[in-house]
């Protein structure tokens, strides 16, 4: 089985608080409930995760933050990483906060990774990790555009910008919109000439309305509005993205041929997946959406989006929640995966991981087996509710449907010292409600998972053949 190993010690839930999210929607019924005033009694692992999560209800229907505590589910199915590992990964993450050197540290024989130690994190950290979904996504197209950059990068940094309390903040924006400003004044014509040909017009309709849009944030920020300028950041990054998406003319490499007839996501799609949630009289039910990326991962997208169309995961419960992960996948019955119809047998694929500066991704090895230890990913578990692919503990090909989402702050896990970039095949991100993946609970459903856009990207569909 496609096997995740989590501490019996993690059964419980946070409801310290709730992070108010930019991607509001309103797919998800809300009430507002009373917080605990006192902290719960919480493993060390939770504790840490919850001080750094201090959210508020905005899109989902909570009623009361309390609920009972989680039934551990069967960890000899989901296993995801011994609890050895984990205290070395809070290690190395509590070194870093306290400015303590960080000793070597090996793995065991018997653990998911080899015996290699952790290279240096100095070379491994080059700056604050982005954890921004939408963000992480952005930067992982591919392109190689500097001018369009130059003008995504002030504007990401809006963020940071405004944790500054108050009207200072509005300083520093104004900088980040005069440095984008001028960088799209400048490079303009670079960026048009970097358009596929295919979708240029659109790009360069995308171009002019970002370049009233950067004329229109600026006069919000001279209005001193600071509550506006979240809104506007996020509709000026949009129209960066589909920029950028419109430089890419067609899918930039070739699986390997052994993959080439499984389902393919040869590009970027998006889901919405609507979760009944039982048993809690605050939150009713949420709709999360997920944008997959088929550019970095094909072939584990595409298999997920396959099974989305065969509507495998209607209906299906959610396996495991303890306030790290949340997952799901695992079908009734003693079958280990989904079978396959038209063949009787498991559908497995194998682990793929895209690593920056190569042109493809590695398949069936973890970048430790692959010597890689100094390399990052372009998908790396940096988001809260960062979408992975769960698979046996000592058989890197043995995904087939079990999927998870990872609830955790990058600051205490920092890229690519987790110990799961590289080893987990990470597909997509929750974009919208992610932080109500954190109030799902064993039992909850999943009424249903849609494809909202990039079906047309999905090639080799065995759906459409199971008819």
């Amino acid at each position: 089985m496609a096997a995740l190993f989590i501490s019996p010690h993690h059964h419980c839930h946070s409801y310290l608080s709730r992070r108010s999210s930019s991607s509001s929607s309103s797919s998800c019924k809300l009430a507002f409930p009373n917080l605990p005033n006192k902290l719960s009694h919480l493993g060390f692992s939770n504790f840490l995760h919850n001080a750094r999560h201090r959210r508020f209800p905005t899109h989902c229907s909570h009623r009361n933050p309390r609920q009972p505590p989680i039934e551990p589910h069967d960890n000899a199915k989901l296993r995801f990483f011994s609890w050895k590992e984990r205290v070395i990964s809070i290690a190395v993450a509590v070194g870093l906060l306290m400015g303590e050197p960080v000793p070597a540290l090996g793995w065991p024989s018997n653990g998911i990774v080899g015996s290699p130690a952790l290279p240096d994190l100095s070379v491994l950290i080059s700056g604050p990790p982005i954890k921004d979904p939408g963000a992480l996504l952005r930067y992982a197209l591919p392109i190689d555009n500097k001018a369009i950059r130059e003008v995504q990068k002030p504007l990401e940094d809006i963020t940071d910008s405004l944790k500054v309390a108050g009207l200072k903040a509005l300083d520093l924006v104004e900088r980040n919109v005069k440095q984008a400003s001028r960088a799209l004044k400048q490079g303009k014509s670079l960026i048009v000439s970097g358009l596929a040909e295919s979708k240029r017009d659109h790009g360069v309709e995308l171009l002019n309305k970002l370049e009233i849009g950067i004329e229109e944030l600026q006069q919000i920020v001279q209005d001193r509005n600071r509550d506006t300028v979240k809104p506007k950041q996020k509709e000026l990054l949009e129209y960066v993205g589909g920029v950028e998406e419109d430089m890419v003319d067609s899918f930039p490499y070739e699986v390997p041929e052994e993959y080439q007839n499984m389902p393919l996501l040869k590009g970027r799609a998006a889901v919405n997946m609507k979760v009944k949630v039982k048993d809690n009289p605050n939150l009713e039910e949420c709709v999360f959406h997920i944008v997959l990326d088929g550019y970095n991962a094909p072939l584990t997208a595409g298999n997920f989006l396959d099974l989305v169309e065969r509507h495998f995961y209607d209906g299906m419960e959610i396996q495991r929640a303890d306030g790290f992960v949340v997952q799901t996948g695992d079908p009734e019955g003693p079958a280990e995966g989904f079978i396959d119809p038209s063949t009787e047998k498991p559908r497995t694929i194998p682990l793929e991981i895209m690593a920056e500066g190569e042109k493809s991704p590695f398949y069936g090895a973890t970048l430790e087996d692959l010597g890689l230890y100094k390399s990052q990913t372009k998908l790396p578990f940096n988001a809260f509710g960062t979408m992975g692919m769960a698979r046996e503990e000592f058989d890197n090909n043995s995904a087939s449907s079990q999927i998870f989402w990872l609830l955790k702050e990058s600051e205490l896990t920092p890229s690519n010292a987790n110990i799961l970039d590289g080893r987990y095949a990470v597909f997509g991100y929750v974009t919208e409600n992610e932080d109500y993946l954190a109030d799902l609970k064993v039992g909850d459903v999943i009424e249903s998972i849609q494809v909202v856009s990039g079906l047309d990207n999905l090639v080799n569909p065995s759906y459409k053949i199971a008819g």
